[in-house]
C-alpha cells in the first residue's frame, strides 16, 4: 500500500522531494490507511526507485544543507500505479482490530481487569474520533479523503457503541 501512497502523491506534487511526501501522508493522515514508519516509507522510495518505477528529477539543498532527492514518476511507474490502484481498489478487507484477540478470552480474565481494558478502548476510540473531527473540519481535504475519514470516524463511533455494551453485566444467558 505504501508504494500506491507514494506514486499517487508524486501524482498530485510532480517533483516533491521523499520529506516533502513523508510529511503530507503524515498530515492527511494516511496511518488510517496503512501503518507506516519514516524507515518503512523510504524503504519503499527505494524500492520505487530501484524498479524504475520513479526517478530523481534534480536534487537540492535544504535549509539544514542537506541534500533534498526530487522524484518525478517513470512511465513504468505510472503503469505500476495503474496496477496498484486496481490490486487496492477491488479488495475488500475484514476490519481487524487487535483488541478481537483479547476478546476471544475474555471469559477466562477476571471481569474487572476486562472492563479496564474496555474503558481504555473507550479512550483510545475517542481520541482517534477527536483527531479524525479537527482534520475533517479544519483541513483542505480532497472530497474522496473526506469521505474515506468521515467513514473511519463512522466506524470508530460504532465501535464505541459496541464497546459499551461489553461494560455491561455479564447474565446468564450471554
Amino acid at each position: 500500500m505504501i508504494p500506491l501512497l507514494i506514486l499517487g502523491l508524486l501524482k498530485q506534487f510532480p517533483g516533491a522531494h521523499g520529506y516533502e511526501l513523508l510529511a503530507l501522508m503524515e498530515e492527511r493522515h494516511y496511518k488510517y490507511i496503512v501503518n507506516f514508519t519514516k524507515g518503512s516509507f523510504y524503504y519503499n522510495l527505494q524500492q520505487l526507485e530501484d524498479k524504475q518505477c520513479i526517478r530523481k528529477k534534480k536534487v537540492s539543498q535544504t535549509e539544514k544543507g542537506r541534500e533534498a532527492h526530487h522524484y518525478e514518476i517513470t512511465p513504468l511507474g505510472q503503469k505500476n500505479f495503474e496496477d496498484l490502484m486496481h490490486k487496492f481498489g477491488t479488495k475488500t478487507d475484514y476490519i481487524n482490530l487487535s483488541f478481537y484477540g483479547a476478546m476471544l478470552f475474555s471469559d477466562d480474565f477476571p471481569p474487572e481487569q476486562f472492563n479496564a481494558l474496555v474503558k481504555s478502548q473507550i479512550a483510545e476510540t475517542n481520541k482517534k474520533i477527536a483527531l479524525l473531527d479537527l482534520s475533517i473540519d479544519h483541513h483542505e481535504l480532497l472530497p474522496s479523503f473526506k469521505k474515506m475519514l468521515e467513514n473511519s470516524r463512522a466506524h470508530h463511533r460504532v465501535n464505541l457503541e459496541w464497546f459499551d455494551t461489553l461494560l455491561k453485566p455479564k447474565t446468564d444467558n450471554q
